[in-house]
């Protein structure tokens, strides 16, 4: 009598970095099942520390990227209601040409204590509060994954910043009503909401919806709401301070 036993399905290769890296980008949804199934965060959170560090790095060194961030300085201070001496735009000016150094530290200690964090509050949320069973290095692995974003906007950014001669991000909403007045509440708020951000959120949901079995919508829509939130506030007191 023939075997008519149903052969068991092959699991799909494991993908390399490469391939993770794009993957996230292009087609999120396969690529996350394989980094949930396989999590490896190493060398995607190298991917992202080297190109963000280098990008920042790179830019700061020139002398259009050390005034572009001395003007920002002095334009966030005074957003805030600072008031700019000389005494102290001086004391700005002398410690501009150790930016690249101390940007790259910060970020290299920085993002991997927020990817940390994001994977905290996230194992938080849908372990304990909505039954999931992912472990911390599933739900680090996607969130260093998604980073692959962020990476991503530094090739875009960057070079656009160089040649505009500052570092406002033009990803933000502001950059589509450049009429109002800059000091504005409104101004503020969509100053505070990055385009690549929003779509790192819908990334990120995604994977954790991937992870956890869950619809990436709810998801996504609670992200953004609470990026949102937090945008408000900064223009909140943005507004309140420099009125």
């Amino acid at each position: 009598m023939p075997d008519t036993t149903t052969p068991a399905a092959t699991p799909p290769p494991a993908k390399g970095l490469f391939g993770r890296i794009v993957g996230v980008i292009a087609t999120p949804r396969a690529t996350y099942a394989d980094v949930a199934a396989r999590p490896r965060w190493f060398g995607a959170l190298a991917v992202v520390l080297l190109i963000t560090i280098a990008g920042a790095t790179i830019l700061l060194s020139t002398e259009v990227g050390q005034r572009a961030l001395l003007d920002q300085q002095v334009r966030t201070m005074e957003s805030f209601g600072v008031k700019v001496t000389d005494a102290v735009y001086q004391r700005l000016e002398s410690r501009v040409a150790a930016a690249p150094y101390f940007t790259g530290v910060f970020q290299l200690v920085t993002l991997p204590l927020m990817a940390a964090l994001i994977s905290a509050i996230s194992l938080g949320i849908f372990n304990a509060l909505l039954g999931g069973d992912a472990s911390f290095k599933q739900v680090f692995a996607v969130v260093v994954h998604s980073g692959a974003i962020i990476a991503l906007q530094q090739f875009f950014v960057l070079p656009l910043d160089y040649m505009r001669e500052t570092l406002a991000s033009p990803t933000t909403l502001a950059v589509f009503v450049p009429m109002l007045d800059e000091s504005s509440f409104m101004a503020h708020l969509l100053g505070a909401v990055d385009l690549f951000i929003v779509w790192w959120a819908v990334n990120l949901a995604i994977g954790l919806g991937v992870l956890y079995r869950k619809r990436t919508a709810p998801i996504a829509a609670t992200l953004i709401i609470v990026y949102v939130l937090i945008g408000l506030a900064i223009a909140s007191v943005k507004s309140a301070l420099g009125a």
